[in-house]
């Protein structure tokens, strides 16, 4: 059950793949060195293992409870907390002029990783946080940044997104919380909102609620959505604390898992109406919204890495502990049972586990960087570039990641066998955590028609284009390597890749043509794209190791692992991507040749 921060990993997947250095000596990132990453990826590393991760197991044992209209955390919760705020964790990203430390995003979802690994239901109150800070850095006044934005970034206030409602899901439009503005440019919030995660805690001061709602001339649909603040308590213009505002929890989820945090019922307005205040215009909450969305969609893709990761450390030490049978031709030679890890399936399902989270790793990581570089870079050109990059990249990052993640934890379960059916190993808790990442923030299958049908055409599909000749690149440059591993990842990225550029180019002209015939196959789509561009990214890596090696670099068994990872995810991984060449473009057929009311039959 104990969790040892991958350090050394994260810091080549920022080296070698995402290419941190390109940040360094950025003028947004002050004195930004490898020496200050290395600083921050340790003590990050510690403060998950030591203080976070030992709250996993008994917080999803305990749960978060709703007791006469507070919200009691499990135990250590608050504290872990309280300790991460004044270490200034949730400051490192933050703008300095507001208390952050304007570190890079990248080594902030490094660091983010670590924070989900160690407990995911710890690790959501700072994640959705930052979503409130992105909203608030991108739309709101210079009056509420100045009032609001301190104490969220510190971490001494935390912020939420109230975006779901009953009747309404995913399907952002059809909400029906109300907002009627006041005399004095406030607004009083009415409705119900539903999944609101860390909704209400006393493990902070106040709580910045980000609330989508609709005026009452409102047009019908996404474009009458409006963004509104509301905090649990109102604050004054000193920024001391006054009245408590109408909202409240009147109710938590009972899930499947992530126990140990709050998911709460809140309902605005039942005395009267919330006070609230509007973030950017009226009706213009969607592009508001879709700040705090791009940035939580990454964060959650990070969250299928962490749990990938954690699973994996789990599996792997009980695989080296349990001993049952004894390794296939080796019966008669070997008297006593073996630990399990020297048989092959577990071996399989050991490795499999670690290359999705290393390839997991990797995509969100260059995401990351992307969203460096589309602030900071050097030039137009380069922003552009890599605002695109970060486009295209997010829906990979969230809906690949967060899948594959889901598999890999049930991997995990499945090492440990009849015991990871029980409850009393843990195997089965990240399972139960995972299952919720495909879902929230917009599930997966919402990233896939986004994939086909907003980003395959932007800049009229010189954006995948370009990036699909970046892996025909690094493909190229490991079949010429001379190693013989190096070749195999080469040969094999090499013939996904013909599959992917197929099924790309059928996509872009089918979403023009017929979109209904498009739309089937974008899950698939999504998941061969995710598989190849891991598997890329891992190769850059790969390629990095490689040439240390050349160079007789002394660290051989960590860096030969990471040539046998990638290795390992293009021969048993990658070959799935061409296997989906067919459910991408097969069009409408399969799915509806049945009708609606046949479908059961």
């Amino acid at each position: 059950m104990t969790y040892h921060a991958p350090v050394k990993q994260l810091r080549f997947a920022l080296d070698a793949i995402a290419t941190l250095r390109r940040l360094y000596g950025n003028p947004a990132y002050g004195e930004l060195s490898h020496d200050l990453v290395d600083a921050v990826l340790e003590e990050a590393g510690r403060f998950a293992s030591e203080v976070i991760a030992p709250l996993n197991r008994t917080a999803d044992k305990e749960g978060a409870r709703l007791e006469n209209g507070r919200i009691m955390l499990p135990a250590g919760f608050e504290a872990a907390y309280k300790s991460f705020v004044a270490n200034g964790w949730n400051a490192i990203t933050g703008p300095v002029e507001f208390g952050g430390q304007a570190m890079p995003h990248a080594l902030g979802i490094a660091v983010q990783e670590m924070w989900q690994s160690a407990s995911m239901a710890f690790g959501l109150c700072p994640l959705l946080s930052q979503g409130a800070i992105e909203a608030l850095t991108a739309h709101g006044t210079p009056e509420q940044q100045q009032l609001y934005l301190p104490k969220l970034v510190s971490g001494a206030w935390t912020g939420t997104m109230n975006l779901t409602e009953p009747h309404a899901g995913s399907d952002v439009g059809a909400l029906k919380s109300k907002a009627v503005k006041q005399v004095g440019g406030s607004y009083k919030i009415t409705g119900t909102k539903i999944f609101i995660t860390w909704g209400e805690h006393d493990a902070a001061e106040n709580i910045i609620h980000l609330v989508l709602a609709r005026l009452p001339e409102a047009p019908p649909g996404t474009r009458g959505i409006s963004l509104f603040l509301v905090p649990r308590f109102l604050v004054n213009p000193d920024g001391s604390l006054g009245a408590r505002n109408d909202v409240r929890c009147v109710g938590l989820e009972h899930k499947l898992g992530i126990h140990g945090s709050p998911t709460c019922v809140m309902s605005f307005g039942d005395n009267g109406g919330a006070t609230g205040f509007l973030i950017g215009h009226e009706n213009k909450g969607m592009s508001a919204m879709f700040t705090m969305m791009n940035a939580a969609r990454l964060n959650i893709g990070v969250q299928g890495v962490a749990i990938a990761e954690r699973s994996f450390q789990q599996a792997l030490a009980y695989a080296r502990e349990r001993r049952q049978g004894k390794p296939f031709g080796l019966q008669h030679e070997v008297l006593e049972m073996s630990p399990i890890i020297f048989h092959a399936d577990v071996r399989r399902m050991l490795l499999t586990q670690k290359a999705i989270a290393e390839a997991g790793r990797a995509i969100c990581l260059a995401n990351a960087i992307a969203i460096d570089l589309a602030r900071h870079g050097e030039t137009p050109a380069e922003r552009a570039e890599a605002k695109a990059r970060e486009e295209l990249l997010t829906p990979i990052s969230k809906g690949w990641s967060t899948d594959m993640g889901v598999e890999a934890a049930s991997l995990g379960l499945q090492v440990h066998g009849g015991m990871g059916y029980i409850e009393e190993t843990g195997a089965a808790q990240h399972y139960r955590d995972a299952r919720i990442t495909p879902i929230y923030e917009g599930t997966n299958g919402i990233q896939a028609i986004d994939l086909i049908g907003r980003k395959l055409s932007l800049e009229g599909g010189e954006t995948i284009r370009r990036f699909l000749a970046e892996i025909a690149g690094t493909a190229a440059l490991c079949e010429h390597a001379k190693r013989d591993d190096m070749k195999s990842i080469g040969r094999e990225l090499t013939r996904a890749l013909k599959a992917t550029e197929s099924a790309t180019a059928w996509l872009q002209q089918t979403m023009r043509t017929s979109p209904t015939q498009a739309l089937p196959g974008a899950t698939p789509y999504l998941r061969m794209l995710g598989h190849v561009t891991g598997a890329h990214y891992l190769a850059c890596g790969a390629l990095v190791a490689a040439e240390r090696l050349a160079k007789h670099d002394r660290d051989t068994k960590f860096l030969e692992t990471r040539i046998a990872v990638a290795q390992f995810f293009a021969e048993q991984l990658l070959p799935q991507a061409e296997g989906l060449l067919g459910p991408v473009t097969r069009g409408a057929g399969g799915p509806f040749n049945l009708t609606a009311d046949d479908i059961g039959a």
